[in-house]
């Protein structure tokens, strides 16, 4: 592996990364990212492409049975960025790249073990892991798979990881309501809905619990258009509920909903509920953590340090719930924008943090 690691493939794979930031599409719309990829690791890299559909993974054969897989999220956000729409505003293009800049590390070199890169769809929706997940643990002999996470708010290059839960369960929970518009002169020939979003709401807020974390946050709340001369008749609310275990998670959901119906069967309100966006709880294994602060250290690479999990949810956990593996962190700088904003770009520099480790772990 010395001679992987000592090969120019850093400037290739900053260049790459800026080449995917101009590709950026949304979940499930990613055919122009997708086949460029395809196509740079067919023609840079000795990898082999196998094409799923909606996602790909590259493979090399190794020395000896069993493999070594990571992975990387093909989709972007819909947060605008000059004349574009949808932009990388969490660093996926990093990402992808830093997992084809094992590729090129490996070019013309026969690694230990069988490697094995996986591209998947839909990470930001939470949809696309679950299917890429199954299909690995059924049809390839993978031993440990690994991803990383450019993380805002850490020393730049300090790495994090640790055993155990790494990042919470979620999911985005619609709730709406319909009643009946009136003239807001006459509120009470109606039933608008704004009482029963209210006192939800507060049901809701008044759930949280920090130790051990119970989350909703109100991330939407429409209840007509604002006319003054109508009480409207129809309303929504919608809430990312977040919790540090899928049961605690579901019991938290069945809460709100039950509150939910009683409000609109009191009111006179027709209820619709969706779930949208779940993402597992990501469980690190233990040895596969070891493994990543060992090569951190192998590299003196600081150490960030953070006693607890990240908040944020990732549908990493999808895979460690079928394969041995561990997220971790490398921090883009203490005071560097946060992630999901406007500010926020992917951090060139710690591109080479993120493949030295990936190739250490191989």
């Amino acid at each position: 592996m010395n001679t992987a690691e000592n090969r120019d493939w850093t400037g290739r794979c900053i260049s790459l990364r800026r080449t995917l930031h101009g590709l950026a599409e949304l979940s499930y719309q990613k055919e122009k990212t997708r086949n460029y990829l395809k196509s740079f690791l067919l023609s840079e890299t000795d990898f082999d492409v196998v094409d799923m559909g909606e996602w790909f993974y590259a493979v090399k054969p190794g020395r000896s049975s069993g493999g070594i897989a990571f992975r990387a999220e093909l989709d972007a956000l819909p947060i605008r960025e000059g004349d574009h729409a949808v932009s990388h505003r969490c660093g996926h293009d990093g990402h992808m790249a830093a997992v084809c800049g094992i590729a090129l590390a490996l070019n013309g070199i026969r690694p230990e073990r069988t490697v094995y890169l996986v591209f998947q769809p839909a990470e930001e929706t939470g949809e696309g892991g679950a299917v890429c997940a199954a299909y690995l643990k059924e049809n390839l002999d993978i031993q440990e798979i690994y991803a990383c996470h450019n993380r805002s708010g850490f020393p730049e290059n300090g790495v994090w990881c640790r055993s155990g839960l790494t990042q919470p369960a979620s999911e985005g929970l619609r709730i709406s309501f319909e009643g009946k518009t009136s003239h807001a002169s006459e509120p009470e020939k109606g039933r608008n809905p704004a009482v029963a979003i209210s006192e939800l709401v507060l049901y809701a807020a008044g759930r949280n619990c920090p130790d051990p974390l119970v989350l909703s946050t109100v991330t939407g709340i429409q209840n007509g258009t604002g006319d003054f001369g109508i009480s409207p008749g129809r309303g929504e609310l919608c809430v990312t509920l977040r919790a540090e275990w899928e049961r605690d998670l579901r019991s938290l959901e069945k809460d709100i909903l039950a509150k939910a119906r009683e409000l609109a069967e009191r009111d006179g309100l027709l209820c619709r509920t969706e779930i949208c966006d779940p993402f597992p709880e990501t469980v690190n294994d233990s040895i596969c953590a070891q493994n990543v602060c060992r090569a951190a250290r192998e590299y003196n690479f600081p150490m960030a340090d953070e006693p607890s999990f990240w908040r944020a949810s990732e549908d990493f956990g999808y895979y460690t719930k079928q394969i041995p593996g561990a997220m971790f962190y490398v921090g883009n700088g203490e005071d560097y924008p946060a992630l999901h904003t406007d500010q926020y770009e992917f951090n060139d520099r710690i591109l080479e943090t993120m493949v030295r480790i990936f190739l250490r772990l191989i």
